[in-house]
């Protein structure tokens, strides 16, 4: 197998965009991405996208040949990749893999989705049916109410506190505010947070990530022809998939997310690594119990120190561990199918140092974590610093 290294990213503003159709988000971000790396499209191998649900979202199927057309890159082999909110993580993976096998040299990646162009009920229907449509939706079950069962199930057992949940989301408002694509760069008081309307008891207003368009794309390429492009590469050192029941009720233990911990151990290994060596994580947090219970899985902290850690400012801006210093889905957006790549640019911005004002100091690992469905498939990736 050979080393891939990311040489081009890209993507648009997260938000509510009116003006701009799903295709032109995607290509928006793929023309950035190559432009970064300085590929042409007749050097494209394969192009992957990750959506989730644009058939019903938008009512187009048959996203990543379009995509691929109106890019001009139409005579390039072009697979649309659905894992849930996992999809952009996925088709990463994916990418990845086609470069590493020697399959290809060059590939892109990108993911897009468009959840504004129906109302919010519409959306949230949709995004429940990544849970189990049979034994959970069927039966009254929301993504939000799903997610909140969890929620209070670690609440009980650990202790886990609301004025924790609200650290993470003031912590995640504060980094989306040094970002310029974010839906929500502006940082809250906590007591806002605290206090806001309930959605699903525990979780509120504030507790949820919004849902979001956007779209993002990397450049994948095999590490021994880097130096023929003009993009500043960073290697993809370790990735690794996990599963589980996809329906809550079926697992062991409903405050773990089995897949996040499986993923995880597979990413580390490959990576020879472990956990004390990442620098910054972009965890998947459409939930704050999501987050908490991310930093447990992922090796960061023992089950049930999610919570106090974080009150504690143990995952704030160069802290212990810089947790979603994009501002996360809470905070950056939740355009679904581009979840996993937009962690991905953030990683790649973090390891070529042009973050800015949330740049992590010295960092030399970064992973990114994406979670399909309620934590029934999760993949992480492991980036590492460029070394010459």
């Amino acid at each position: 197998m050979r080393d891939v290294a990311v040489i081009g990213i890209g993507e648009t503003r997260i938000g509510e965009l009116w003006d701009k159709s799903l295709r032109e988000l995607g290509i928006e971000a793929g023309l950035k991405a190559l432009q970064d790396a300085g590929v042409s499209g007749d050097e494209v191998g394969m192009l992957y996208v990750g959506n989730m649900s644009a058939g019903e979202l938008i009512n187009q199927e048959h996203i990543a040949p379009m995509i691929a057309d109106y890019a001009g890159l139409d005579d390039i082999p072009a697979v649309r990749i659905e894992s849930g909110g996992a999809s952009g993580g996925m088709a990463l993976a994916e990418g990845y893999m086609a470069v590493a096998s020697g399959i290809d040299d060059i590939v892109v990646v990108g993911g897009a989705e468009k959840m504004t162009d129906v109302d919010d009920v519409i959306a949230k229907n949709i995004l429940s049916s990544t849970a189990d449509q049979e034994w959970e939706v069927v039966c009254g079950a929301t993504f939000d109410s799903l997610h909140a069962m969890i929620a209070q199930y670690h609440m009980n057992k650990y202790r886990t506190t609301k004025e924790q949940l609200a650290e993470v989301i003031v912590k995640n408002h504060s980094n989306a505010s040094k970002n310029p694509n974010a839906q929500y760069p502006r940082e809250i008081p906590k007591k806002l947070v605290v206090n806001a309307p309930m959605v699903s008891d525990p979780l509120g207003m504030f507790d949820c990530a919004p849902l979001s368009d956007g779209g993002a794309a990397v450049v994948l390429c095999a590490a021994d022809l880097v130096d023929s492009y003009e993009g500043k590469p960073v290697k993809i050192a370790g990735v690794g998939h996990g599963a589980d029941h996809i329906a809550v009720h079926d697992r062991r233990e409903i405050g773990t997310m089995k897949a996040t911990r499986i993923a995880a151990e597979k990413a580390y290994d490959n990576a020879g690594i472990k956990p004390e060596n990442i620098d910054f994580a972009e965890v998947h947090d459409n939930y704050s119990i999501s987050e908490i219970m991310a930093i447990e899985d992922l090796g960061f902290f023992d089950k049930g120190e999610g919570g106090p850690a974080t009150e504690k400012g143990k995952t704030a801006l160069n802290s212990e561990i810089s947790v979603n210093t994009s501002g996360g889905l809470k905070a950056k957006g939740q355009p679904v199918g581009a979840v996993g790549i937009n962690q991905a640019v953030e990683a790649v911005i973090q390891l070529r140092d042009d973050a800015g004002d949330r740049q992590v100091e010295d960092a030399q690992y970064g992973m990114t974590h994406n979670v399909g469905g309620t934590g029934a498939s999760a993949v992480v990736h492991i980036f590492e610093r460029w070394s010459e």
